[in-house]
């Protein structure tokens, strides 16, 4: 892609929004287009921690962690989360010891998570932490989590009643009926000076096909987050939602069956999700299964992009991001 890049055209930054194994497939597409461009340095994706969990004494970020492992070629990619190749002796082991090891951690995976603990004990925020881990993984951009104060997702279940994310989504298989969410400690978190900082610089704003209620919602629940995001929107930048329904059908995880749940029966589609977006973002990207949906959308008044969204290989990757920055960037 070199041969494509306007030399004397400014480098304006691109910031996505990610969560989970959806958002980590296009950051993962943006990175290596931009890598070739020699910028990506300028692609900062401002990842979930709605989802974070204390295990064992160890503070876990599964959507950092899989975006990081993602864009560091470590990601099982069976799976897209974890580590490729990884063994599971610790967690044997701590299963012998009679512990309720529900959640999947590998033995290097484990690693990631006691310098993460040791870290932040020393003093470290969490936005150090994964610029340190980033660093020593070899990224070239920019990683950085929503906020440095604790944020936890909060699922109200007509089964069960509340639990903590990872409660609902790994250990009970995201099988009970959300009536709810709330996020906890949202109230008291701020948008730290990296954030605000990457933000005032975004040429262009990617909300990444990740679940809009439990990937992107504890994101905007950071007091002063969409104000921002409505700041550089006043600025002229653009921001970019990519629809993760594609023909009624969640690309992975439970996003339709929350917005059926939820109350939005007829919702669970790429019209659906502009509805959630509509007012924060301009332009909405859904796949050609969707076309005919487009004129409906367009009425709320989104630009659109119809194009393949379904992200298979690297290949698919890194064509849908060429796709978006290419028209809107």
């Amino acid at each position: 892609m070199l041969e494509n890049l306007d030399e004397n055209k400014p480098l304006r930054r691109v910031v996505a929004l990610a969560g989970g194994v959806g958002g980590a497939k296009l950051a993962l597409g943006l990175y290596r287009l931009m890598q070739s461009e020699n910028r990506a340095q300028m692609l900062s994706i401002i990842g979930n921690t709605g989802d974070d969990l204390e295990m064992f004494g160890l503070r876990i970020c599964p959507d950092l962690d899989t975006i990081l492992y993602t864009l560091s070629g470590l990601a099982n990619p069976l799976v897209g989360w974890g580590i490729a190749g990884d063994t599971f002796h610790t967690l044997e082991m701590l299963k012998r010891y009679g512990e309720d090891a529900w959640f999947w951690l590998g033995d290097r995976d484990f690693a990631t998570h006691i310098l993460t603990t040791q870290w932040l004990r020393a003093g470290d925020s969490l936005t150090d932490v994964i610029a340190k881990q980033a660093t020593q993984l070899g990224l070239e951009c920019q990683l950085l989590p929503m906020a440095d104060s604790d944020v936890r997702t909060i699922v109200d279940t007509a089964e069960a009643g509340e639990m903590l994310f990872q409660e609902y989504f790994v250990h009970r298989q995201a099988k009970d009926t959300v009536r709810g969410l709330r996020f906890m400690g949202a109230e008291q978190a701020q948008v730290s000076l990296a954030v605000r900082e990457v933000l005032g610089q975004a040429g262009l704003i990617i909300i990444c096909p990740s679940n809009p209620y439990l990937s992107i919602w504890p994101i905007l629940a950071v007091p002063g987050m969409q104000a921002l995001l409505q700041q550089a929107q006043a600025g002229g930048t653009k921001i970019v939602v990519v629809s993760p329904i594609v023909g009624g059908v969640a690309i992975k995880g439970p996003a339709a069956a929350i917005m059926r749940s939820m109350g939005h029966e007829t919702e669970a589609s790429a019209v659906g999700v502009a509805r959630l977006y509509q007012g924060l973002a301009d332009v909405m990207v859904l796949d050609k299964v969707d076309a005919d949906q487009e004129s409906i959308i367009q009425g709320l008044g989104f630009q659109t992009l119809v194009t393949d969204t379904i992200m298979h290989s690297e290949a698919d990757k890194i064509r849908l991001a060429a796709a978006i920055l290419e028209k809107f960037e």
